[in-house]
């Protein structure tokens, strides 16, 4: 009776043993591999869609100074690159 309860308990540890030994295999070759991958296509993704993003907008600001610029230097005025102002009635400084 205590060698069956004894048998047992080592048999479950055993078991337990295995288990974990396949399962950290498992995890090992195949899942981490693959999650690693997802979540590097996911952060090239998510980093594309941010420059993406980025240079939308610096173009949309590119075409605002360019129209901004232009309607300033149509009404006699002169355009501040510094600080996007339009100056109007002001005379180009000669330096």
């Amino acid at each position: 009776m205590i060698s069956d309860k004894i048998s047992m308990a080592i048999g479950a540890a055993g078991g337990l043993a295995f288990g974990f030994a396949v399962f950290t295999t498992v995890n090992a070759v195949w899942w981490l591999p693959d999650a690693k991958e997802e979540a590097r296509a996911i952060e090239r993704a998510t980093m594309q869609a941010a420059t993406d993003k980025a240079v939308g907008e610096l173009s949309n600001e590119a075409d605002k100074a360019r129209f901004n610029r232009r309607m300033c230097r149509e009404r006699g005025g002169v355009y501040l690159n510094s600080t996007g102002q339009c100056l109007e009635g002001a005379t180009v400084p000669h330096g």
